[in-house]
């Protein structure tokens, strides 16, 4: 019997497990950290060996297979050891799809990912097809596998996730862009983490899809220079193709396998031309699933976007709260900043990674009123921003913040958490600060 080692008691990690055990393999979890209890329940109950708050290396340097959580650096002294002795250290979406004949949509990209593969899920939904979504995203693709016997996955893959692919192959990906983010994790070289995102289609052959942004140089520039196997399916507000998704006449216009459907944008669930783009992109990847277009237009218009991203809370004396806590990096909160048609409190702040703020200088100068800072290190958006706006203070705490913005918002103004930043300093991830809040706002 071949040993499963799972690096991570999470929500991979415990996915994983249970899809080890259905297909033989001994399987022995080790995480670094406490594992949540219904995580443990779901271990004790499949009677999975595991251990937590340390990693006891006998019991995990005699594995056939590794399958590392993403939130695990390949560069950390356990990983090296398992690399030394040519063990196989892979990522779940690797594991998973060797048990699954389904049809994969991955879908990777800096920003815009969850929305896309929202909207994917919900197109291919809607059309009535058995489809799952997992990855980065909702339950553990391996659970999934594990449980179910889908005929499509849809699957946001982050960065991370793809570093542990080995002959992991969608047959249509989606890069939304690439903006530098994750930095930290790839020695502050912004090429790795390119080459990292494009892995999605480093096994992809002239069968299969890859979907991608024509307006982002860096897409464009990489491509010039690494020319993939796959058809290019190309989307833009700008540029017209042959094959790909453009704009003519306020129409998106989707042109793939020599044939063409067009469809308004003017009734579009979402805003901004951010998610323009992830309609788009959508709209592509369901069209060369042969989507019809009466679904694909119904869809578009009654989707309902992913919690945490431009999320609006509640107007409070004539004043918006928007949540846009799963803006992470800088780009996300460029879009964010980019949609917003009122005098703008933005409050910002967190864990650095490795942040460049220029490029918000302009939204910043146009559209915000005062910052507000949220994080236990603030020195970065001080010094940037500092003598640009007229009024910036620091917090430490959501509801401070939040009070913060009560007192300085006007009638007519916006108040906008995205911080450009991960969330660890002060929260357990996006979705606790964006409910902390969510949770102030309605207590205001």
């Amino acid at each position: 019997m071949k040993r499963l080692v799972i690096l991570g008691g999470g929500e991979s990690g415990v996915g994983t497990a249970l899809l080890g055990i259905k297909k033989g393999y001994n399987v022995f979890v080790s995480d670094k950290g406490k594992i949540k209890e219904e995580y443990k329940k779901v271990l004790k109950h499949f009677e999975i060996d595991w251990e937590e708050e340390q990693h006891t290396e006998s019991k995990i340097l005699n594995a056939d297979l590794v399958m590392k959580s993403p939130g695990i650096p390949d560069k950390v002294a356990l990983v090296q050891k398992l690399a030394a002795k040519n063990i196989p250290v892979i990522s779940e979406i690797e594991f998973a799809s060797k048990y699954t004949d389904a049809t994969i949509i991955g879908i990777t990209g800096s920003n815009g990912k969850t929305t896309t593969t929202m909207m994917v899920n919900h197109i291919l939904k809607e059309e009535g097809l058995h489809v799952g979504m997992a990855g980065n995203i909702g339950d553990s693709y391996a659970k999934m596998v594990s449980e179910n016997n889908f005929d499509y996955y849809v699957l946001e893959i982050s960065s991370f996730q793809l570093d542990g692919i080995v002959d992991f192959k969608p047959h249509i990906a989606i890069i939304t862009n690439i903006t530098p983010d994750h930095l930290d994790r790839y020695n502050y070289e912004f090429d790795n983490y390119i080459t990292s995102k494009f892995r999605i289609a480093e096994n992809q052959t002239e069968d299969d899809y890859l979907i991608y942004d024509a307006d982002d140089e860096v897409l464009v520039s990489w491509l010039e220079k690494h020319p993939v196997k796959s058809k290019l399916i190309p989307f833009s507000l700008t540029k017209q193709f042959k094959e790909g998704v453009c704009l003519k006449n306020n129409k998106i216009h989707i042109t793939t396998q020599n044939n063409t459907i067009e469809m308004a944008t003017d009734n579009l669930a979402l805003e901004g031309k951010h998610n323009l783009k992830n309609t788009m992109a959508a709209s592509a990847a369901s069209k060369l699933v042969n989507i019809r277009k009466a679904t694909i237009r119904a869809s578009i218009e009654n989707f309902q976007g992913a919690a945490h991203r431009l999320e609006s809370v509640l107007k409070i004396a004539h004043v918006h709260y928007v949540n846009d806590s799963k803006a992470t990096n800088v780009n996300a909160t460029y879009y964010a900043l980019e949609s917003m048609k009122s005098a703008t409190v933005w409050i910002v702040g967190g864990v650095d990674k490795g942040n460049d703020y220029k490029s918000l200088m302009p939204l910043v100068r146009e559209k915000v009123k005062a910052i507000i800072c949220l994080g236990v290190d603030n020195s970065k958006i001080i010094e940037e921003f500092g003598n640009v706006v007229d009024l910036l203070v620091e917090t430490k705490s959501m509801n401070e913040a939040v009070k913060m913005a009560y007192k300085i918002g006007q009638r007519g103004d916006t108040v906008l958490l995205s911080p450009a930043c991960a969330s660890f300093d002060l929260f357990e991830n996006y979705e606790d600060r964006g409910n902390q809040f969510k949770a102030a706002v309605k207590s205001l």
